[in-house]
């Protein structure tokens, strides 16, 4: 298994030391994958769509800039997001370093990984980071924004201020920023026919740990980027079926998982390889390409009736006639060919 994941980090690597980027963003999260049956390995845990169901939970390690799973660390489902974590974050980070030792290095995380000893890691590492903090199990930080009374202004409706400050236990301080964002929520009591009953206005809270030194608005914006995280994990799920269990063994399971991994990081790489960058670097470290999803290229490229004969013994794809497609085919074959 681990050579499996070996080369599936030299694919993302490839690709990485090929572009020469001066900054690569990894996300860390994990996401269920269910199953109705008893699979070795899996186990009842917290599963917000299918409850009471087993899963396995593992961990995934995802690339801002390229939209590629980096690596996967596989986990029963009865385990916290932060199980393995700090490992399985370190061996990442310095496979990266290996190959790219001048890059800068950013991971962004939710607020399962909020511990001293992870971000101590990552300071001794030199990683720039966000982590959300879960800051309603700290009565000194509920006390801090309830306290406030002044806000600065990031946007229209959205404030903050900021403070270093450290948990009890923790070694030293760290800059945390407190987000003010207003919100309409719906008015519970009797609906009245009047335009201004149905809604009141109050606020959504939430903060976040960093040791960048960028303004607040920039790292909000470079925060709330990681959501494109679950974007890739609904397209593994819904275009390489990455969310099936196919096997009672562990070992198929697992080699399954990064079948479907392969199938994503490949489709994108195949992108890459014959488009050049459509974006430059953003606050919220979208990918400096415009994907495709793989059941799209399928439809275009793979699922298309032909035949393959041998006239004068050469062996040729013959299909219906339609420029557009045998122009994006021959684009896709080309770039291959040069990148061969």
């Amino acid at each position: 298994m681990g050579q499996l994941r070996k080369v599936n980090r030299q694919v993302a690597l490839a690709r990485l030391a090929a572009e020469n980027l001066a900054r690569i963003t990894l996300d860390f999260d994990g996401s269920v994958l269910s199953t109705g049956r008893f699979a070795e390995g899996t186990a009842v845990g917290f599963n917000k769509k299918k409850k009471g169901q087993r899963s396995y939970y593992p961990l995934f390690c995802t690339i801002a800039q390229t939209g590629q799973v980096f690596d996967v660390w596989h986990r029963p489902g009865n385990v916290h997001d932060s199980n393995g974590a700090r490992d399985f974050i370190l061996d990442c980070i310095r496979a990266l370093r290996a190959v790219l030792p001048r890059v800068v290095v950013e991971v962004r995380m939710d607020n399962a990984f909020f511990s001293d000893d992870i971000v101590s890691l990552l300071e001794q590492e030199g990683v720039e980071f966000t982590i959300s903090v879960p800051f309603e199990r700290f009565a000194e930080l509920k006390g801090l924004v309830e306290g406030r009374k002044r806000w600065n202004r990031i946007t229209g409706g959205c404030g903050y201020f900021e403070a270093q400050w450290k948990p009890k236990s923790w070694g030293g301080k760290q800059r945390f920023l407190f987000i003010r964002t207003s919100n309409r929520r719906q008015y519970k009591g009797p609906v009245q026919l009047d335009m201004f009953i149905p809604y009141e206005y109050g606020y959504d809270f939430k903060v976040i740990v960093t040791n960048k030194t960028t303004k607040a608005k920039n790292i909000l914006a470079y925060h709330n980027g990681r959501g494109a995280q679950e974007g890739i994990f609904a397209e593994l799920k819904s275009q390489t079926q990455m969310g099936y269990i196919p096997s009672f063994r562990q070992a198929g399971n697992q080699v399954f998982t990064l079948a479907a991994i392969f199938a994503h990081n490949i489709s994108r790489e195949m992108q890459m390889m014959a488009n050049e960058k459509q974006r430059t670097t953003t606050d919220r470290r979208a990918p400096l390409w415009i994907f495709e999803q793989l059941d799209t290229i399928r439809r275009k490229l793979i699922q298309r009736a032909g035949r393959l004969t041998r006239p004068q013994g050469s062996l040729t794809l013959t299909m219906s006639a339609n420029s557009a497609v045998k122009s994006e085919l021959l684009h896709y074959l080309d770039a291959m060919k040069s990148a061969a």
